[in-house]
């Protein structure tokens, strides 16, 4: 058998070399990319008339427009494949866990690398798109349903710390944990009633832009604060072990 000139020999090593590399970073986008459920377009009432003034008052939002929210939390292999390391303070929960310890300005910077990668536009959901998506078309107490042990990680059996994502129900939109685990980052700056809030979907960017609206309740929280109308608040530079996020994409 002839053998191949050497010069030859390396124009096919250096050709599978590229390709082997081109196959490496599509791989790569691909692992650092959450995977993404479609949310239609609808009205729901959001709010709460009880327990707490900041749900107040209930107000209809229409959003007229499809868009994408994560099916999990952020994980912490995601944000490794993106960031290069892990910030997480329960890392030894490993990659199907979701990210916390990250502050908004974190979650911000993590999204710019994250469409860098993917040649995508990843974001922040706003508030109330979040809570569209929570509840599915429904009214339940949190998102999923009525049984807080059925679709939630919270204080009474999350163990004092985070777990895999996915392991609960979902929701009607295949969407898992929205209620406990971790909290979630949104867009919006903190407003102590919804006076004066969108009604369009978009996030409410006016009002104390030092403190982001969080959503959701976490491992470490009573039932009430994963209930669906239940918003909270914190500062856009704090990093806490309950503190996570989900990304959307909105659907040109």
């Amino acid at each position: 058998m002839r053998r191949l000139l050497p010069s030859l020999l390396i124009v096919i090593q250096t050709w599978f070399g590229h390709v082997h590399a081109d196959e490496q970073e599509q791989s790569s986008a691909n692992n650092s990319e959450p995977p993404m459920v479609m949310i239609a377009p609808g009205s729901f009432n959001m709010g709460s008339n009880i327990p707490f003034s900041d749900e107040k008052p209930i107000h209809q939002v229409n959003i007229g427009y499809a868009f994408e929210l994560g099916q999990t939390e952020v994980t912490q292999g995601q944000w490794k494949a993106v960031m290069g390391e892990n910030p997480s303070h329960f890392s030894k929960c490993g990659n199907d866990c979701p990210v916390e310890n990250v502050s908004w300005q974190d979650v911000v910077s993590f999204i710019k690398q994250l469409n860098v990668k993917t040649g995508k536009e990843f974001r922040l959901p706003s508030e109330a798109e979040w809570e569209y998506a929570c509840r599915a078309g429904k009214n339940d107490e949190y998102c999923g349903g009525s049984s807080i042990d059925k679709v939630a990680w919270y204080q009474l059996n999350g163990g004092a710390r985070t777990s895999s994502a996915a392991q609960k129900a979902p929701n009607g939109w295949g969407l898992y944990d929205m209620s406990g685990n971790v909290w979630e980052w949104t867009q919006d700056c903190w407003n102590k009633s919804y006076n004066g809030a969108p009604t369009d979907g978009s996030a409410w960017e006016s009002g104390d832009c030092g403190m982001r609206v969080i959503r959701g309740g976490s491992w470490s929280n009573s039932p009430d604060y994963l209930r669906a109308a239940n918003r909270f608040k914190s500062g856009s530079g704090t990093k806490e072990i309950e503190l996570g996020f989900r990304v959307a994409r909105s659907l040109k």
